[in-house]
């Protein structure tokens, strides 16, 4: 098979009737930089996520899923043409959206009441797009309208809609397991009927935040099932690392990839109720 592209986690290869097999490695980024070593069984938690969220959200927004792949952690898709925006949806303040909302008091441009904390709840979920930069640099936050001058208006709207829809139907099933989605990134693309389409991931510890529901308390950083984790060592005086250095991280220590291995497998296990063979 012909190797297309390969980002930060995934690799696409085109077959021959002109479908993409998508392999999603162990690899592991965090403020990007992709991080050595990879998180064991990592790749297969995602596929296998991906795809039960894909099944869950099929009356939401179809995917390009076309059948499962040799492997656990490769999926046969259809080719899209990708929309050049950042889907993404907020239900709690945290992350970068904290950040900018510290500042001014938006987030994208969506004005927020005053005096929310670190992992507060928002009074609705918003849309909350970016820029989609290139691997090694970071995406931007902007404003619904920019979006529109990117897309038009139609699509910006149905964008906005299907993120939403999105986040809405992960977070409700998530909360019934007891795990809050704090927020989610979404990919979307044109098929080649013309059709707004879900592709890449969804709902996966990659795309989303994950906390546990009972341990949510707001005004301080939430424990999570995701990278934050990875994030947090690396901004920890035990890594040693200095983000604005321009230097490389570190390492990643055994006890912290097997940690971090450990909080993907726990959020697939929760959320889809079945454990996990990869």
């Amino acid at each position: 098979m012909k190797h297309v592209h390969s980002g930060k986690v995934r690799d696409l290869y085109e077959t021959d009737d002109g479908l993409l097999l998508m392999v999603a490695s162990d690899r592991v980024s965090a403020f990007d930089h992709v991080l050595e070593p990879g998180i064991p069984d990592k790749g297969a938690i995602l596929t296998q996520m991906s795809l039960w969220w894909f099944d869950q959200l099929k009356d939401v927004v179809p995917n390009h899923i076309v059948a499962r792949g040799d492997e656990p952690r490769s999926v046969v898709c259809r080719p899209l043409t990708m929309v050049q925006v950042e889907c993404v949806a907020r239900g709690y303040l945290t992350g970068g959206g904290l950040a900018e909302y510290r500042e001014g008091g938006t987030v994208s441009g969506v004005r927020l009441p005053e005096g929310l904390q670190d992992g507060s709840r928002l009074p609705e979920p918003i849309f909350t797009p970016s820029t989609k930069a290139p691997m090694g640099q970071h995406d931007e936050p902007i404003s619904y309208g920019q979006v529109v001058a990117e897309v038009g208006a139609e699509t910006a709207e149905e964008l906005r809609r299907i993120t939403l829809a999105v986040y809405t139907r992960g977070a409700e099933i998530a909360r019934e397991r007891g795990i809050i989605v704090a927020d989610t990134k979404i990919e979307l693309g044109w098929d080649s009927d013309g059709v707004l389409t879900l592709g890449d991931e969804v709902l996966t510890p990659d795309s989303s935040r994950f906390w546990p529901a009972d341990a949510w308390r707001p005004g301080r950083s939430q424990p999570s099932f995701d990278k934050q984790f990875v994030r947090d060592w690396l901004l920890s005086p035990e890594s040693g690392w200095d983000k604005a250095s321009g230097n490389p991280p570190p390492r990643l220590p055994d006890p912290i990839v097997e940690r971090t291995r450990e909080r993907y497998l726990e959020a697939y296990e929760r959320i889809t109720g079945a454990p996990f063979s990869g």
